[in-house]
């Protein structure tokens, strides 16, 4: 009985093994991937998945639950649900699947786009290799046989062997070098370049990939942004760098599909203006004219310099296909002098400019100049320039250079500094229409001091200067003393007059009612006067001596004294000449002259008039001298002279002047004191 019971347990127990074995538990959170491992028909060589029964892994999963599956005929593995987090992104690389096209970099999935369902996937043309669609965040029950999910976190696959880990973990790190796993966020004033890897190659001599669609509204019904890769591509995009770029928010883009990289608004501040040299679009018709020679000028959106330059604002543009150069249109100046620069570094490369003058020294001019661009005439700068430094380094640096190094040579050195205005407005004249032959508009020009540069004997030219000019500050210095001396000497005297001014009005008086001794006071006034001019005229002569030099101070001294001497000399002529009419002629005047030199001789030598010893001899009754005394004789002559002119002018005492009347007595007396006369007479009384 028990070999029976044997005998029948042991299949039982069999079948319950393999009938428990074959039941596949799988939890709701993970899914099964069914191998089949035994049948009839061979999986296809190249594919992985067996669409039809075939033995390999199945493309339908079992889901959470329980299922049966024959343990000898399938193998179930269990892999747990993909979940992608919020703001994260998911990549899907299919390991079975269509070949890529020739020109294609990832698989496309405008068809095929259902990853949960492998079926349809491969049904419907599914591509193997790294996904074009993204998985965005949630979770996805996905056959990781077929396809591998790389996140920033995980990777999501069923192992089949060693070289894939190592495979897809270098697929994880291109994704996370450029930041693939998080949401492309813009924020304010940049904008998107966008690179397509993938797509048709741009045409022969394209550097930029034209915006897809017929205008920009399109662009948005295409492919939103480069999100919808296969509608991009669809559309008519190429790989390569985009024209169009994208703007502030967030976008989900496929990393490995389209690089981005961020840049900042092109700014246009106000007071310039941007003239766009554009490197794409169609060649357009030259419009700078047959006899513009500086290259092509062309309508706004075609290939070459647009002739309408951009006003002030914030511009999105793809700084790699549109070239915009900022044009100040508010005056800027340009400083020939080493180590100063404007505002807009156009001057950075200038230095002050070396002349040679007329009289062969060799100074550094430094100078400045006040340019203004017309934003009109903006675009025409460029064409022919490229940009404004170039215009300033090869053109008007050796323009002006050479025109203020032609001045030089016709002016000396001190010509040359003291010249400066007049060259300042001849030089804004002659060469404003050479800056308009290159659409510029000259304001000003401003000129400084030469320097010695490497000729050190300008500075002795200069001290020179200095000193000449401190001399003529002292002239003037000395000329405005000499004013100020004769306006105080005119306040003197018309103070004076004033305090004399009834003295003045009694003396005119008294010249009406005493016509002669009028006219004697009036000569004396006169003399004063004369004297008192002469004075004036010698200090002010001192104060003009003091300015000019010492030499000068002398020679004006004694111009001074002379004429000191000749006034007083014409006065005392007058006063001589009024005596000599008063006294009864010229001989009664010598005589007086005579006897006065007589007079002060003898009193001056000393010499005794009368002899100590006097030998007379009597003559008549009288006892005087026979022969008599020259003196005496002398003075009987002068008395004889006297009464006869007194008797032939029949002048009166009155009428005669005190004091020379006062002289005359005073001399009598002091001659008849000395006369042998009078010492004879007293001997012999």
């Amino acid at each position: 009985m028990e070999p029976l019971l044997m005998l029948i347990g042991i299949p039982v127990v069999i079948v319950l093994w393999y009938f428990l074995a074959s039941i596949r538990i799988i939890s709701n959170t993970r899914v099964g991937i069914v191998e089949k491992k035994l049948g009839a028909d061979k999986i296809s060589d190249g594919r992985l998945i067996a669409m039809h029964g075939e033995c390999g892994f199945q493309p339908d999963l079992l889901r959470g639950g329980m299922h049966f599956r024959p343990v000898f005929f399938y193998s179930v593995h269990t892999v747990p649900l993909v979940t992608i987090p919020q703001g994260r992104i998911g990549y899907i690389f299919a390991r079975d699947g269509q070949q890529l096209g020739p020109d294609q970099t990832l698989a496309s999935n405008s068809t095929a786009r259902d990853f949960s369902d492998v079926r349809d996937f491969l049904t419907k043309g599914g591509q193997r290799g790294p996904q074009r669609q993204i998985l965005r965040e949630g979770t996805y029950a996905i056959n990781l046989a077929q396809f591998v999910v790389i996140t920033d976190d995980q990777l999501y696959y069923l192992p089949m062997n060693r070289n894939e880990d190592a495979s897809f973990q270098r697929m994880s790190d291109v994704i996370a070098e450029r930041q693939g796993f998080s949401p492309l966020v813009i924020t304010n004033d940049l904008v998107g370049i966008v690179s397509i890897q993938d797509g048709a190659s741009l045409a022969q001599g394209e550097l930029i990939a034209p915006i897809v669609g017929e205008d920009q509204a399109d662009v948005q019904h295409y492919h939103n942004n480069f999100q919808d890769a296969d509608r991009f591509l669809a559309a008519g995009g190429n790989r390569g760098r985009q024209l169009q770029v994208i703007l502030e928010g967030t976008y989900y883009l496929n990393r490995l599909f389209a690089v981005v990289e961020t840049i900042p608004k092109t700014v246009i501040e106000v007071g310039n203006v941007g003239v766009v040299v554009s490197y794409t679009g169609d060649i357009g018709k030259d419009i700078s004219g047959d006899d513009y020679k500086h290259g092509e000028m062309v309508s706004e959106g075609f290939r070459g310099v647009w002739d309408t330059a951009m006003l002030p604002g914030k511009y999105p543009l793809n700084t790699y296909a549109r070239r915009v150069i900022i044009i100040p249109t508010t005056n800027f100046v340009l400083k020939w002098s080493k180590g100063e620069t404007g505002v807009h570094k156009f001057d950075e490369n200038l230095s002050e400019i070396s002349l040679i003058t007329k009289d062969a020294f060799e100074p550094s001019l430094p100078l400045a100049v006040v340019v203004h661009i017309d934003y009109r005439k903006a675009p025409l700068v460029i064409q022919r320039f490229g940009d404004i430094k170039r215009l300033v380094d090869q053109t008007l640096d050796p323009m002006v250079a050479a025109y203020f190094k032609n001045v030089a040579q016709t002016r000396t050195v001190i010509q040359l500094i003291q010249d400066r205005s007049s060259i300042q407005n001849v030089a804004v004249e002659e060469m404003k229409e050479k800056f308009g032959q290159y659409n510029l508009e000259l304001q000003e020009v401003l000129i400084g001091t030469p320097t010695s540069g490497n000729d050190s004997r300008i500075e002795e030219i200069l001290t020179q200067l200095r000193y000449r000019q401190i001399a003529e500050e002292q002239v003037e210095t000395y000329s405005r003393q000499e004013k100020a001396a004769v306006k105080e000497r005119e306040l003197r005297e018309a103070e004076s007059r004033a305090k004399q001014q009834a003295h003045l009005t009694e003396s005119e008086l008294s010249i009406q009612i005493q016509t002669n001794q009028g006219k004697a006071e009036y000569q004396r006034s006169l003399q004063q006067a004369s004297q008192m001019k002469a004075m004036a005229e010698a200090e002010g002569a001192k104060v003009r001596i003091l300015a000019e030099a010492e030499a000068q101070r002398t020679r004006l001294l004694a111009d001074a004294d002379a004429e000191k001497a000749a006034r007083i000399g014409i006065a005392q002529a007058v006063a001589i000449e009024e005596q000599v009419k008063a006294y009864g002629g010229p001989r009664f005047q010598l005589t007086q002259q005579v006897m006065n030199r007589f007079a002060e001789a003898v009193e001056k030598s000393k010499v005794d008039v009368v002899p100590r010893m006097l030998i007379s001899g009597s003559n008549g009754s009288n006892g005087q001298s026979g022969t008599g005394s020259m003196f005496e004789a002398l003075l009987a002559m002068m008395l004889s002279d006297k009464m006869i002119g007194e008797s032939m002018l029949g002048l009166a005492e009155s009428k005669r002047d005190p004091e020379v009347e006062a002289m005359r007595d005073a001399l009598k007396s002091k001659v008849m004191a000395k006369s042998p006369v009078s010492a004879g007479t007293d001997g012999k009384n």
